[in-house]
């Protein structure tokens, strides 16, 4: 409310009718905005009151409250999101598939690079195993995934070597600011 606005102030008459109608199953949003009430102060009102839905009123809960941009754009930006990650998970697929193949390494993606490790190791062989050492021997990274004796370390220390060498770029990915949550990861 700005400072010059003054109070709505509305008569019993007008929140029994809220109350009968949030009972009734509309949502809170679609009373607030018919009646002209706070929407704070319907559910200040609902909790003091101890309003209550009727049975079969979908287990006595709110039904879905209308997006603000409304249901159709809703479903529209739902779907091209869904859209989205389908097509990212599918392209992943590929790519995941095409390097437990046997394909290069060298476009694996940073954070299944350690999975894909692992994974070729127990099924491609000793020979493939070799091989993506070999071709890793370059990278400073190679110690922190591969033993003494050129074994590569179970998925779990991988996982952990990955993202302590990579802390600062998943926290980036992540959204976490310098200075937060600083023991994460």
């Amino acid at each position: 409310m700005s400072r010059w606005a003054a109070p709505k102030i509305r008569s019993e008459d007008t929140w029994e009718e809220v109350r009968r109608a949030w009972e009734a199953g509309e949502t809170a949003a679609s009373v607030a905005e018919r009646y002209d009430v706070g929407l704070a102060n319907l559910w200040r009102r609902r909790a003091s009151e101890r309003w209550r839905r009727g049975p079969g009123m979908r287990g006595d809960c709110d039904p879905s409250p209308i997006p603000p941009e409304g249901w159709d754009k809703h479903g529209e930006r739902k779907l091209e999101a869904f859209l989205a990650q389908r097509d990212a998970a599918r392209e992943l697929a590929r790519d995941l598939i095409r390097m437990m193949d046997g394909g290069p390494m060298e476009e694996a993606p940073m954070w299944h690079m350690t999975f894909l490790y692992r994974w070729r190791a127990d099924h491609l062989g000793p020979e493939v195993a070799a091989m993506d050492r070999a071709r890793a021997a370059e990278h400073p990274w190679v110690e922190e995934f591969w033993d003494e004796d050129g074994r590569l370390k179970p998925l779990w220390a991988l996982d952990e070597a990955m993202l302590r060498l990579h802390r600062k770029e998943w926290r980036a990915q992540m959204g976490l600011p310098e200075g937060e949550a600083v023991g994460v990861p």
